[in-house]
């Protein structure tokens, strides 16, 4: 039982610079205070005394602000940072080394007695304001965006973002979205799966801009290799201007 609670400790440490101290994590965190009575909620569930399983849970959450079914399965060293509003159901997998933020749902999408709430395979990240819903799996070191909305299973060590979550995987997925940031909005709700033709146009320009980004460095660095200087700011400001090509000979 100590050597899982110094597990928890230190695995706070390693996640959260806020961290000073073992006391501060024993008496401040109440994510690690939700863990720990989860544990006791578990155990009791496992030994068939399933209403005061439930009951400790209940307090649990009044406590925490932390709701976490005593039915579901969390693995070693998993971290809930802030707490307040993770909700975790009763089918609900989580292995080791996992990390949820605040406003996590990890909830089911049916009324069957069956398997209905998701598996987090190791070292996942799920982002605050995330709901992953459904018997679904998470694959071992993926990360879901903050409020992304996830109802399809996630490969291991990709990235889902986006209501509904999106996917990124390749390199182009992966550029469009840092072109998207740079342009000054998000591109995390379009999917590449989806026929909406806005969607469709929304990714057309975004790879345009990178392919355009990509011609115009090569242009400027063939320049440098002949020889002629190019002006950082009249080739980012003027480049629009009918003189330009004057501006960045010397």
């Amino acid at each position: 039982m100590f050597s899982r609670l110094r597990e928890d400790i230190a695995c706070v440490f390693d996640r959260d610079p806020a961290a000073r101290s073992a006391w501060e994590v024993l008496t401040c965190y109440p994510g690690f205070h939700a863990l720990q009575i989860h544990r006791a909620s578990r155990w009791l569930w496992s030994h068939r005394l399933r209403w005061l399983a439930r009951w400790i849970s209940h307090w649990g959450r009044w406590l925490t602000g932390v709701e976490i079914h005593p039915g579901a399965t969390i693995g070693r060293r998993v971290f809930i940072d802030h707490g307040m509003g993770v909700v975790i159901g009763e089918t609900a997998v989580i292995r080791d080394d996992c990390t949820l933020y605040h406003g996590v749902t990890l909830g089911g999408t049916s009324w069957n007695k069956g398997k209905r709430h998701p598996t987090l395979e190791a070292g996942v990240v799920i982002g605050a304001g995330a709901k992953v819903l459904g018997p679904i799996t998470i694959g071992e070191g993926a990360k879901i965006g903050s409020n992304a909305v996830v109802v399809r299973d996630v490969p291991p060590g990709a990235t889902a973002v986006g209501i509904p979550a999106r996917i990124i995987m390749n390199e182009q997925d992966q550029v469009r979205e840092a072109t998207a940031a740079k342009m000054g909005f998000s591109a995390y709700a379009v999917t590449r799966t989806e026929e909406d033709p806005l969607s469709r146009a929304i990714h057309g320009l975004l790879d345009h801009a990178v392919e355009t980004d990509r011609r115009i460095e090569h242009l400027l660095l063939l320049l440098e290799r002949a020889g002629v200087s190019v002006d950082d700011e009249a080739a980012t400001a003027d480049r629009f201007d009918p003189n330009y090509l004057g501006k960045i000979v010397d």
